[in-house]
């Protein structure tokens, strides 16, 4: 039996009880949550519940008990490796590629490549093994992943303490005319759609960095610089102030790719402790731009 607790947030109030175990666990579908509560597999407050629709209050612990299905199944997929060595791999995913298992997934993701010829490590999600933060399926980029307990750990501080430096690319509708800024708002879930993530009061703290690279006649290219972690955060962000990601199918008006690309990271190698940072190539898609000249943080412009 898979066994879990939830204590219901402020934000998450009114739900019903079927859209916030959804929102809640990883990798199973709202009909399999639905099937649960009606076969006696949930408690509210120690009470089962089988109704579905019932609506979850703010500090009220939900009990989830059900089969534990398999999660991993290795799968031969080319996945582009930017660097690896005994302790960590660092891939550029494919925009379209899932990271790992989950509602959905037929198999085929990131993890399940990587796990035919490599043993990673498992924390507290077995669906997850080494993974140490999340890209989107649209989104493309460096993912770094690790490879041994220690590994795992260590990243885990690090991106905890955002101690981790990562610079994204976006091309967004329209043209933005300040040279850089902050968005600062909170992000949390839609009460109306759980899978959905928005600026809404009681959301939790959240921070993004931008910077102008280019003006298009109907875009401007940013580099992005998130200062903390939230589900969706630059998308949310970036609609919340009226610039959407070019093609972004949740939060703008979708196309044939997602304008959103996980460049540039930098952070502690977790074994020797020296700064490690990694570049991923450019999507052929997003528009010319000299990417070369741009500064990492803290350094010096090439080109004005």
């Amino acid at each position: 039996m898979e066994v879990a607790e939830f204590e219901v947030k402020e934000d998450e109030a009114g739900l019903r009880l079927d859209l916030f175990l959804v929102g809640r666990l990883r990798g199973v579908s709202r009909s399999e949550v639905k099937r649960a509560i009606e076969g006696g597999f949930v408690s509210i407050s120690a009470s089962l519940c089988r109704q579905p629709a019932r609506r979850v209050r703010a500090g009220e612990r939900v009990g989830w008990a059900a089969p534990v299905r398999p999660l991993l199944t290795p799968h031969e997929i080319p996945i582009p490796i930017i660097h690896e060595d005994d302790e960590i791999v660092v891939v550029n995913k494919p925009a379209g590629m899932v990271v790992h298992p989950g509602a959905g997934t037929d198999g085929g993701t990131l993890v399940e490549g990587l796990i035919r010829s490599r043993t990673l490590p498992v924390d507290d999600d077995p669906a997850r093994p080494g993974i140490v933060h999340r890209l989107d399926k649209e989104t493309s980029g460096l993912l770094v992943v690790a490879k041994t307990e220690q590994a795992l750990s260590r990243l885990k501080a690090q991106f905890a303490a955002r101690e981790v430096i990562k610079i994204y690319l976006g091309l967004v509708e329209g043209r933005i005319e300040e040279d850089e800024g902050l968005i600062d708002a909170p992000v949390g879930r839609d009460p109306a759609r759980p899978r959905v993530m928005g600026v809404t009061p009681n959301g939790r703290p959240a921070q993004t960095a931008f910077n102008v690279l280019s003006r298009l006649s109907a875009a401007t290219l940013l580099s992005l610089q998130p200062r903390t972690g939230r589900t969706h955060q630059l998308r949310v962000h970036l609609r919340y102030i009226g610039h959407p990601i070019v093609g972004d199918p949740l939060y703008g008006e979708g196309g044939e790719h997602m304008y959103l690309h996980a460049w540039r990271i930098a952070f502690l190698h977790p074994k020797t402790g020296k700064r490690v940072r990694f570049e991923a190539m450019i999507p052929p898609w997003f528009p010319v731009y000299p990417y070369e000249e741009v500064p990492w943080p803290g350094e010096q412009a090439t080109r004005r």
